[in-house]
């Protein structure tokens, strides 16, 4: 057996992020473990909407889209503003587009 190269596992182990980081990025990528709210999130990528259009184009009744809404907004990968009586929802900021399009090409990688 190789004998361990102490120092280099020190490096290595400085490194590495804190484990509330890691912790929270494992909470973070849970949030895409939904088939819901992945199909919200692509449709979002395209345009704003409002719950009615998503729950139209999804087929799912407007509370489970609701409650997929609240759990994205949670996570701060969806945000909301209200134009009239309407509550349109989008992409929270670039970087979820980013993280959406790259998981994508991963899987058509495979």
């Amino acid at each position: 057996m190789q004998e361990l190269d102490s120092k280099r596992l020190l490096n290595i182990s400085k490194k590495l992020p804190k484990e509330e980081l890691l912790y929270e990025l494992a909470e973070f990528f849970k949030i895409f473990g939904d088939s819901s709210r992945i199909r919200i999130l692509s449709l979002l990528q395209q345009e704003k909407l409002c719950v009615g259009e998503i729950s139209e184009l999804l087929n799912l009744s407007p509370s489970a889209v609701s409650h997929q809404l609240r759990i994205l907004r949670q996570a701060r990968l969806v945000r909301y503003k209200k134009i009239g009586k309407e509550v349109f929802y989008e992409l929270d900021d670039d970087h979820i587009e980013k993280i959406f399009e790259q998981g994508l090409e991963h899987i058509q990688e495979m």
